[in-house]
């Protein structure tokens, strides 16, 4: 059974920086893709960084770019997420993803979540 583990998260100014952590157990964790979602209120759970197999690949939607740096240790079974410069619409539940396809950009690709870490930045 897969178990994905978020920490991090917390309430920081804009502009500010913040590092998410997910913990991964039950699965093998260099077979997965892991990949970082967040849900504001009201909104659809959006995709915000995606990480492939071995690292070698990364993918970030528009927004974040240049900002947010997703990475992997696939010794400690974890993943981050570094945000940067972060912005008050950012405020959100911010979710780990794990995935067996090649390619992690969207939530019908999850196969698992984490529990979320809410992120909340004041203007």
């Amino acid at each position: 059974q897969v178990h994905l583990v978020e920490s991090g998260g917390g309430l920081v100014q804009a502009g500010d920086s913040l590092r998410l952590s997910c913990a991964a157990s039950g699965l093998t964790f260099s077979d997965y893709a892991m990949g970082w979602f967040r849900q504001a209120p009201g909104k659809e759970r959006e995709f915000v960084a995606s990480i492939s197999w071995g690292g070698g690949s990364t993918y970030y939607r528009d927004s974040v770019k240049g900002r947010f740096t997703i990475s992997r240790d696939n010794a400690k079974n974890t993943v981050y997420l570094q945000m940067n410069s972060l912005k008050p619409e950012e405020t959100a539940v911010y979710y780990c993803a794990a995935s067996r396809l090649l390619i992690l950009n969207s939530p019908p690709r999850v196969s698992s979540w984490g529990q979320g870490t809410q992120v909340t930045v004041s203007s």
